[in-house]
């Protein structure tokens, strides 16, 4: 299985438990060993979890192994294009980064975003 990198709205739904099918499959993730995040991801997180008091959450999300960004502009921008060609707007550039470190790591992104999966058929985004 390749490296799932969890985005901040799959966090948010099992931090709150409101839906179990999402925090079952977190578990099986978590319990295999197989979950990443990024720094975006955590700078996403974290500063509500801090305003929160939720240290120990904190301490869950930073203890995750983190894929290094390595942000191509050029090739955000070639993604961008491409995507707003293809009608998908209002896509922020955070998302891209996101996107654009999933593919860099050849990983898969677990998401509730619709959009991520909207950008999955014009390039070559892994969703779990």
């Amino acid at each position: 299985m390749s490296q799932v990198v969890l985005d901040s709205s799959i966090w948010i739904e099992y931090f709150r438990n409101s839906n179990t099918k999402i925090s079952s499959q977190v578990d099986l993730l978590i319990d295999s060993g197989n979950i990443y995040v990024n720094e975006l991801i955590l700078a996403e997180l974290v500063p509500l979890l801090k305003l929160k008091k939720q240290t120990q959450l904190i301490q869950i999300l930073e203890s995750i192994e983190c894929l290094e960004l390595n942000i191509d502009w050029k090739q955000l921008i070639d993604y961008q294009t491409l995507i707003i060609r293809n009608g998908i707007n209002h896509v922020g550039i955070p998302d891209l980064i996101i996107a654009q470190n999933i593919i860099q790591n050849h990983a898969t992104l677990f998401t509730l975003d619709k959009h991520f999966k909207l950008m999955s058929k014009f390039i070559k985004l892994n969703l779990y």
